[in-house]
């Protein structure tokens, strides 16, 4: 095997062990805010630096709908 191979296998094990840390530190942020609002915990989320669809994953929502809440808390911030 190829010193090439074998980097890029390495690569791919590795991205999907972070997926799954993402995922794993997403379900936490969550159970943390359990009594928070969807809204609420989309933006935990995204302050943590998830993007719309992987929150949506963790939310069991849409990741149209995480834009349109996360939209509204810039929107809500600008007014501040």
């Amino acid at each position: 095997m190829h010193q090439s191979d074998r980097t890029e296998k390495l690569l791919i094990e590795l991205s999907g062990k972070l997926d799954l840390l993402i995922k794993v530190v997403s379900i936490q942020i969550c159970y943390v805010g359990t009594d928070k609002s969807v809204t609420e915990r989309a933006r935990l989320l995204k302050m943590a630096g998830l993007d719309n669809r992987t929150i949506a994953d963790v939310l069991n929502t849409s990741p149209e709908t995480i834009s349109v809440l996360t939209a509204n808390l810039r929107t809500r911030r600008k007014k501040s």
